[in-house]
This record gives C-alpha cells, sequence and structure tokens, in this order.
C-alpha cells in the first residue's frame, strides 16, 4: 500500500483514526485506568505517596523515598495526589496524556514529513512496552517526555533548552544520562574535526556540546543528595548487585541490549522502510562488516549475554532448549544493530552510551524504549544517519 498516494487530508485522518482505535483499546484494556496496582505500580505509588502530603517536597522527603528511581516521576504523581486525591488513576491518566503527546510529535503527518512519521508511529508501536507502560504509573513516559523535548529542542539548535529537558529527564531516569552524553560527545568530535580542518568555529557551535555536558553533570547533584546512585535503604534492600559496587560491571548486559535494539527498532524498521537490494549491500559491505561479526562474536565468547527473567526476550529466551541456541539469538540480533549503527554519526554514539549505562543494569528489554522513543523521533524527521540508504522506500506499508 503506498502511503503517499494518501493525500494530506486522508493522513491525518488515518492518524485520528489510528489513535482513537489504538488508545480506546488500550483504555478498556487497562480497566480505564481503574484497576489494581500492576507489578511495580503497587512500589511506585508507594513511592509517590512519599511526595503527597506537602505541596513541595522537603530534604528529607527527596532523600528518603524507597526506589532506584531518581524521583521526578514520584513528585508529579504525589503532587496530583495532594491537589486532587484520585489515587494511582490520576497518575495513570498523566502519563496517557505524555504517551499522547509523544505519538503527535512523531507520527504527525506534517507537510514536510507526511506518510513517513505514520510508518515511524508504527514503528513505535511495534515497541511492546510503549503502549503497555502508556496507561501504568510507571515512570518511563515522564522520563521519555523529557527525553523527546530534549531531543526537539537540539534538533532545533536550542542548545540551553535542551540542556534544561535533559536535565529533568535525568531527574526521571538516570540512565536518561546516555542520550546527552551521546549529543556531547558527537558535537564535542565535530568540533574538534572543524578546527583540524582549519574551520572557524564560534561560540555557538561550542553550546551544543557544552550544554549536553552541564545537562550530564545534574546526576553529581542527586549523586550527593543521596550519597550514591539511589537512596541508601533502595540501593540497600532492592539493587541488583552491580548497582551495589561501585566498580562493578556486567560487559554481557551490554549484548543484551545491543540485542534488545536489534529485535524492537533494527528488524521493524527494515520491515517498514524496505532497503532496495539487501543482498546487493551485502556484497558491497562484507568486507567492512566481517571485522564487526568476527569482533562481536569474541566478545560474547568472552562477555556471554547475562540470563535474565526479565521481560519478553528473556521470556523467549527461556524457552529455547539449549544455551547455544540463547547465545545464537542474543548474538544475530545485537550483530544487526552493530551492522546497522556501524557509522559513526549521532545514533552510533547514543546506542554506544546506552549499552555501556546498561552494564550497571538488569538486562531488561524494557529499558530499550526511550531510544526506541528517540530513533523514531530522529527517523521521522529524516535526522542524518536516520535511513540505511538513500533509496530506501519510505512510503510503503508492507503488503
Amino acid at each position: 500500500m503506498k502511503l503517499q498516494s494518501f493525500s494530506p487530508s486522508e493522513q491525518k485522518a488515518c492518524f485520528f483514526c489510528a489513535i482513537i482505535v489504538t488508545y480506546l483499546t488500550v483504555l478498556a484494556w487497562l480497566d480505564f485506568l481503574q484497576g489494581p496496582p500492576f507489578w511495580d505500580e503497587a512500589a511506585f505509588w508507594q513511592s509517590s505517596l512519599t511526595f503527597s502530603h506537602r505541596l513541595l517536597p522537603s530534604l528529607s522527603d527527596l532523600r528518603e523515598y524507597y526506589s532506584l528511581n531518581t524521583p521526578l516521576p514520584f513528585m508529579a504523581f504525589g503532587l496530583l495526589e495532594y491537589l486532587f486525591n484520585q489515587g494511582i488513576a490520576a497518575g495513570r491518566l498523566l502519563n496517557l496524556t505524555l504517551s499522547l503527546g509523544i505519538v503527535a510529535t512523531i507520527g504527525w503527518p506534517s507537510k514536510d514529513r507526511g506518510s513517513r512519521a505514520l510508518l515511524c508511529l508504527l514503528g513505535l508501536f511495534l515497541c511492546p512496552y510503549f503502549l503497555f507502560l502508556s496507561g501504568r504509573l510507571y515512570t518511563e513516559m515522564i522520563a521519555c517526555t523529557w527525553l523527546l523535548l530534549g531531543l526537539v529542542a537540539y534538533v532545533r539548535d536550542r542548545p540551553w533548552v535542551s540542556c534544561l529537558a535533559f536535565v529533568l529527564a535525568i531527574s526521571s531516569r538516570q540512565y536518561m544520562l546516555a542520550f546527552p552524553m551521546a549529543i556531547a560527545t558527537y558535537e564535542f568530535l565535530a568540533v574538534v574535526n572543524e578546527q583540524r580542518q582549519g574551520q572557524p568555529v564560534d561560540l555557538r557551535q561550542h553550546q551544543r556540546w557544552l550544554a549536553p555536558a552541564l545537562a550530564c553533570l545534574s546526576l553529581l547533584g542527586w549523586v550527593a543528595l543521596f550519597g550514591g546512585l539511589a537512596p541508601a535503604d533502595a540501593i540497600a534492600a532492592k539493587s541488583p548487585d552491580v548497582q551495589k559496587s561501585t566498580l562493578a560491571l556486567t560487559p554481557g548486559g551490554a549484548i543484551n541490549f545491543l540485542a534488545f535494539i536489534g529485535a524492537y527498532i533494527v528488524i521493524p524498521e527494515f520491515l517498514l522502510f524496505r532497503p532496495q537490494a539487501p543482498l546487493q549491500a551485502l556484497r558491497n559491505n562484507w568486507q567492512k562488516w566481517l571485522p564487526i561479526a568476527a569482533g562481536l562474536f569474541v566478545v560474547c565468547l568472552i562477555f556471554p549475554p547475562l540470563d535474565t527473567p526479565y521481560g519478553n526476550m528473556g521470556n523467549v529466551a527461556d524457552l529455547l532448549p539449549f544455551d547455544g541456541l540463547v547465545m545464537a539469538m542474543y548474538y544475530g540480533l545485537a550483530l544487526l544493530t552493530c551492522l546497522r549503527f556501524s557509522k559513526p554519526n549521532l545514533l552510533f554514539w547514543i546506542i554506544v552510551f546506552n549499552a555501556l549505562i546498561m552494564m550497571k543494569a538488569i538486562p531488561w528489554d524494557r529499558y530499550v524504549l526511550p531510544l526506541a522513543v528517540a530513533f523514531w523521533y530522529l527517523k521521522s524527521i529524516r535526522y542524518p544517519g536516520t535511513d540505511t540508504q538513500p533509496h530506501a522506500a519510505p512510503d510503503t506499508l508492507p503488503t
């Protein structure tokens, strides 16, 4: 089906119809936001109640709430409870509203983006955690909203607005640090490259790496407040072993995360934006791709992917009868990611820093959601590096 054959008004009608049907289905599935707490919602609600007794939180509230997550989402949920006393449903409604904002930012078929935006929105929906968490009291929607606002400001050359948004994103989830780190690195290297070529570099260009670098430093404020990466009681009782020691790392967790990207981003992108002559691309690039495949294989042998009980990928791994098949699954999906994002552009650095941070986290495919939001937004606006090749078919639905 050629979406580009639809008129702009027809594309917008498709957008509205799809969103209405999708979100009414989500609301019905979630008992119209009135259901009992699900999984982590119970713990997150208890943390939110810490901030529900006063308009502004105290230092004691900020130090003692019982969660590994930075507190901004709990402060927002607690404020809603303080103001309206509607229980967990108010926080769920906030997340649902933010989800709709993300959908409109990525998927609105504007004059410039047209049907490409609709395909990118479909790609976002193919990440199952987006709709799954849209109407639940989880912290991802608030974090992803600030992340998206940071990216929007960045691509519009508003570095200090972007800096503020990333500070708030880090205040919502610590691992949002990966995104301003990636932008700071990418922009700093761009400045260095221009200076090496003898090109003049003005203050505005320096601001493009200084602003995200300062946003990264905001995490130190939370570390100073907590005396660590999260409140001490939560670290002691709830964190995995890798987070209880400053120097501990699990490199295999990076392999898991690369595999999650392959499953939830690379494969959907291939299906929605079908490249022309993929076998020809393989023949043309095998000399570059073979060392990547060999290097990743060696890394997997030294640091095998972690056995995880969390998420959909963990469930799939449990169904496989042999450890060799589990290793092959993670290796194959991680290799897709490494080949797709092998060029040292902004997306490359975003994935590098996310993978590095995941060496200190539980290997849970839920953590790929912010990266999916970032990728599909950048692809919807045709940000450099988001197209696999210039002759991809961006306006075609698979039939």
